[in-house]
């Protein structure tokens, strides 16, 4: 199992995003091995990003927060809204097409 994490920024969050990024990317380098994909979610009409998803590879709820509460982005206070929802990759070229055959 893993772990989505959906992120949505605050209003205006484009300078912060450009000052803490070489951090955000430091400690997402560090993490790495604990997640299957993550980036920004697209950008919005006012050209900011409007926020982060990340797929944690990890069972353990507590896990995914620890994860997501350590990153310069969450630290911030940069995200106004996150969901968590448990997950199970099922088709598609990242999981080698169907799971089920």
């Amino acid at each position: 199992m893993a772990w989505l994490v959906v992120c949505r920024d605050v209003a205006h969050s484009g300078a912060l995003r450009r000052c803490l990024l070489e951090r955000h990317l430091t400690y997402i380098e560090s993490v790495v091995d604990r997640i299957a994909v993550a980036g920004p979610l697209a950008k919005t009409a006012g050209g900011n990003f409007a926020g982060s998803f990340f797929v944690y590879l990890t069972d353990d709820r507590a896990v995914a927060e620890s994860l997501l509460q350590n990153d310069p982005y969450f630290e911030a206070g940069m995200y106004k809204e996150v969901e968590f929802h448990a997950s199970r990759a099922a088709a598609g070229s990242w999981v080698g097409g169907a799971t089920w055959r």
